[in-house]
């Protein structure tokens, strides 16, 4: 029963396992024993429910409506291949009896498409687009899960850990983008009992497969070269072009994140002044920086005079801030996966650092989604950030704020301690409360959802 492709082996009766799974889903909900018949697959999926919280009586939220889903489904990567899903989707659920969902890296849904009364049974149920269902929101299902872990997986009945999904049976496989890696979302099939056999799970693989190579046909060349630098969550960037990655030290990790920041350039004055703290480093360490760093990247090391890239180069977070400036508040948390250059404390990196993170939450806390903010709190960075503990006690039902609000009272009580003990620096300033690379970050508590439950996750790195 290991094999995750094998939701109902052959021979068995769909009603019987269907009974089978609804008391092994009681007995685990009640007291935590994961029983037979179920799978390693759903049983690893339940664990992650339990340690996040997620009630079995959930429901979904819907995060995106209107002008604010159509815009982020125009920009979305997975916009592209749609056609392509509806072609080979829609043939196989030709009977009226399933329907074609594609979701993001979240686990929000872009599109969910089929018959009319199917659909409109599915509505009953929140499984619409601009609904998060994501495994920490809905527990175990099939395109959650599959962004959750990374693989195709098929879920049945009562495998599913919400019971209002006990009805249905699904099938879904990630899709990744094919120069990159990078998770996009995942493709998905949801109907009743027949999709349970072994073969609609290679069905939805095989369309992801197709969606990724019509990706890499309709984007035949990888970027330029130096056209990438990933510096988000990490403490050592990594620069890709010509063919090649490079993992940079931190000195030249702040260089190059400083001149991305800057395609103008920057005079040797100005990026001395925004790498070094002591302010009388001489000019001689920058140009050896420079040196070792032109022997390190050859044709993709900055120009001089001023320092410049040597080609239009792409950094995580300029993505990140588009995202934020266009109002796409899940996109840009999709593809935030940490502070930039977190161990870094070159002032003019510190700078953008926390102007990047205040314009993350600022945007996360002005939309009000219960979903985006217990994920910022659940997040190391944000753990400790009680101003989002907060927002998102406000927007809480009655019943479920007693966690929030207790976290808040503690988070301003601890603070206010180390207000009173905290050092000054060497300027005379008081060292940065939150989010400071100075201050070691505890693993982040519980933190309650928007139905009175805890969650704990780690963030995702695609």
């Amino acid at each position: 029963m290991d094999d995750p492709s094998v939701a109902l082996p052959g021979g068995a009766d769909p009603a019987e396992r269907t009974r089978e799974l609804r008391r092994a889903h009681a007995a685990f909900t009640r007291d935590g024993r994961v029983e037979a018949p179920v799978r390693a697959v759903i049983a690893r999926s339940w664990r992650r429910c339990a340690r996040a919280r997620v009630s079995p009586e959930c429901t979904p939220r819907v995060e995106l409506a209107g002008a604010d889903l159509r815009s982020y489904r125009e920009q979305h990567p997975l916009a592209r291949v749609l056609p392509l899903f509806r072609d080979l989707v829609g043939a196989f659920a030709s009977d009226g009896a399933h329907l074609l969902a594609v979701c993001d890296a979240r686990g929000s849904l872009l599109w969910v498409e089929g018959e009319p009364a199917t659909m409109r049974r599915a509505e009953g149920l929140g499984f619409v687009p601009g609904a998060r269902w994501s495994e920490t929101e809905m527990g175990t299902n099939a395109p959650g899960t599959a962004v959750a872990v990374g693989e195709p997986v098929q879920v049945f009945g009562a495998e599913h850990f919400s019971r209002r999904v006990h009805p249905w049976t699904c099938a879904a496989a990630p899709v990744r983008d094919p120069h990159t890696g990078r998770l996009l979302g995942a493709v998905d099939v949801t109907g009743g009992d027949w999709l349970a056999h072994p073969h609609s799970l290679a069905f939805v693989r095989a369309v992801a497969y197709a969606a990724e190579a019509r990706l890499a046909l309709l984007d035949p060349a990888p970027q330029a070269p130096g056209d990438c630098l990933t510096a988000l969550g990490r403490d050592e960037a990594l620069l890709t072009g010509g063919g090649r990655e490079v993992r940079l030290g931190r000195r030249h990790s702040e260089i190059m994140a400083l001149l991305a920041h800057h395609p103008e350039g920057l005079a040797g004055e100005e990026l001395a002044i925004a790498l070094y703290e002591d302010e009388s480093v001489s000019p001689v360490t920058l140009r050896a920086e420079m040196s070792r760093l032109r022997g390190l990247l050859g044709p993709l090391a900055p120009l001089s005079r001023p320092y410049r890239t040597a080609a239009p180069l792409e950094a995580d977070f300029t993505a990140v801030t588009r995202h934020l400036a266009s109002g796409a508040v899940s996109a840009a948390l999709a593809r935030y996966p940490g502070p930039l250059l977190p161990a870094s404390t070159a002032p003019g990196v510190v700078r953008l650092r926390r102007r990047i993170e205040e314009q993350a939450r600022a945007a996360v806390i002005a939309r009000a989604d219960p979903g985006l903010l217990t994920d910022w709190v659940c997040s190391p960075w944000g753990a400790e950030d009680a101003d989002v503990w907060r927002a998102l006690a406000a927007v809480l039902p009655a019943a479920a704020r007693t966690a929030a609000l207790a976290r808040v009272r503690a988070l301003d009580a601890e603070l206010g301690v180390r207000r009173r003990d905290v050092p000054e620096d060497r300027r005379g300033r008081t060292t940065p409360e939150r989010n400071s690379p100075e201050r070691t970050i505890a693993p982040p508590p519980a933190a309650p959802s928007p139905r009175g439950r805890a969650t704990y996750r780690q963030p995702a790195r695609p």
